[in-house]
């Protein structure tokens, strides 16, 4: 381990790496893709020296014959530091495909490999971290951070409540059910937490990926228990890249072209994030039934497997095993310039519409994430800031490319990408133009093809929306299908009457509803909230900076 010194040597051994059972049906990838990151059969280097990348495709077939024999009678020793693709290759792939896919066998040496709840309990040696805690009933309300428990307990505390132990009757989850409730220590941060141990940043090596420097001091920890969800919803930053490292998720995407299938709002209210009133878990097709014209993207992940999640694709994530353990980091992105002036246009109208409410009316509007709401001096300094950043990003992008043709790319990273509240600035060497599309555009069939999908880099593909509920089979993929029609995705949608409010459709509601929508007669009173999702729906919001973008260019 690189950087770890003396100081890594005194951390507590991690356990072995060790087969986890597993049903067919729970079968999201190709066995050739588990076989060398798990430690199942890569247990030790190749004696007779490294492999070269140019053996990729014979150490592909091996890994698939041998999954089909009994680790008790064969191992394989392979070298771990060999990885499918060169670092410049994987940033490529990361920085040019725009749909979820998994990397198989790229962290087989990574020591975060190891980060086992039991591992990471030693480590922190009895440091509380905060936990939220949800019921493991299925409502048809997503269960928000704000209507969710918190308590702050060890992992040793957790690991026992996990496992139904007798000292947890007395313990912060003393009162919680194990088989009522999930918990879930989410968004830590790997360099907060682990402070006092800068060393164990060198466990996580997103270098490999092509991107040197980044380490877990730029990632983020997810410990949960089985059940433990994240709600739906997109990121407006960055794209993403998760290691699954205990357990399993099962993730639920969808692309942003779904986004109003997906009913957006931004309360509760937090920076960065657009949630979906729709509970995935258990969609109300009653009142969202253009759900059904949604297309999920299914997978399980295991350890050992890195999700590329890319930007603003919508995503709900489950742990299916009793307990999980993943490490992500976001990578920032030449667009999040323009998305930083349109969250700072969201973050102006949230805040002074819902400061504005009688606060006796209880509701719980600000994310547990956000600190407090922010006056309206402060929200507008970040807009002016937001605003001349990405101004000068784009003089800065056009000087470049007026020197050079080939500053072609139009997403490159900045290593000091943060979820929340992200300082605003520019670094002006890593600046291009900026798409003004509001959705980011879906690459060509040819594009496609030019991904080198195969067991090491598996398509998450589309399900239908029958197979794609909670509890269905996740989705199994080869890695030969390089394109999935979705022969319905824009075809008739079932209600008109919540479609009233985001477009400019003069009918009345009479004449646009379906037999299976409620009348108009029925619905309360519009409230703050009903405002708010048309107000800051993302298409009005993206038409909004860019005409304040323009107004600054006069």
């Amino acid at each position: 381990m690189s950087g770890g010194g003396a100081a890594a040597e005194a951390r507590p051994s991690p356990d072995p790496p060790s087969l986890s059972s597993r049903s067919s049906s729970d079968t999201a990838l190709p066995a050739a893709g588990r076989s060398a990151q798990r430690g199942t059969f890569a247990q030790g280097r190749a004696a007779a020296g490294h492999l070269s990348v140019a053996h990729e495709q014979v150490v592909g077939n091996i890994s698939c014959m041998i999954n089909h024999l009994s680790p008790s009678v064969f191992f394989l020793y392979i070298d771990e530091d060999v990885k499918p693709f060169t670092p410049e290759k994987t940033k490529e792939i990361v920085m040019s495909l725009q749909q979820p896919a998994v990397f198989c066998n790229m962290v087989g040496n990574w020591p975060a490999l190891h980060w086992n709840v039991k591992y990471l309990s030693a480590v922190l040696e009895g440091k509380t971290i905060r936990f939220r805690l949800g019921l493991k009933t299925v409502d048809l309300v997503p269960q928000f951070e704000t209507s969710c428990s918190y308590v702050e307990a060890t992992l040793e505390e957790f690991l026992a409540w996990s496992c139904g132990q007798p000292s947890c009757l007395s313990g912060p989850f003393s009162c919680y059910d194990y088989s009522k409730y999930w918990a879930y220590a989410d968004y830590k941060y790997i360099a907060r937490i682990f402070e006092d141990k800068p060393e164990i940043f060198q466990d996580v090596r997103w270098s490999d990926f092509g991107f040197p420097g980044r380490s877990g001091k730029e990632s983020t920890l997810w410990i949960g228990s089985e059940g433990a969800n994240t709600p739906c919803h997109l990121d407006s930053y960055g794209c993403n890249l998760v290691l699954q490292v205990q357990g399993r998720k099962r993730w639920h995407l969808f692309p942003p072209a779904d986004t109003s299938f997906l009913y957006p709002t931004r309360i509760p209210y937090e920076e960065s994030s657009i949630f979906s009133k729709v509970n995935i878990a258990n969609p109300d097709l009653k009142r969202f039934p253009e759900f059904r014209n949604s297309t999920a993207h299914v997978v399980t992940l295991t350890p050992g497997q890195v999700l590329l999640v890319p930007r603003h694709w919508w995503h709900y994530v489950e742990s299916i095993d009793p307990v999980t353990v993943s490490i992500n980091s976001w990578i920032e992105l030449d667009a999040d310039h323009e998305a930083r002036v349109e969250e700072a246009i969201t973050r102006m109208l949230v805040c002074a519409i819902k400061s504005a409410e009688n606060p006796s009316d209880g509701d719980l509007w600000l994310n547990p994430t956000e600190v407090e709401a922010t006056s309206h001096e402060i929200n507008l300094q970040y807009l002016n800031k937001a605003v001349s950043a990405y101004l000068k990003c784009q003089e800065t992008s056009v000087s470049g490319q007026a020197r050079s043709s080939s500053t072609g790319a139009k997403q490159r990273t900045n290593t000091s990408c943060k979820r929340k509240r992200r300082e605003v600035g520019c670094e002006p060497e890593s600046c291009t133009l900026l798409t003004q599309e509001c959705d980011f555009p879906t690459p060509e069939a040819e594009e496609l093809q030019k991904i080198p999908f195969g067991p090491h880099l598996i398509q998450v593909l589309p399900q239908s929306h029958k197979t794609s509920v909670i509890g269905a089979v996740a989705v199994k993929s080869d890695g030969g299908d390089l394109l999935h029609e979705n022969e319905e995705h824009f075809g008739k949608l079932q209600c008109k009457r919540k479609r009233l409010l985001m477009s400019n459709d003069c009918e009345t509601a009479a004449h646009q509803m379906d037999s299976d929508c409620s009348p108009c007669t029925s619905q309360t009173a519009l409230s703050t909230n009903d405002l708010l999702d048309c107000l800051v729906n993302p298409r009005v919001i993206s038409l909004v900076a860019q005409l304040l973008l323009e107004k600054m260019r006069e």
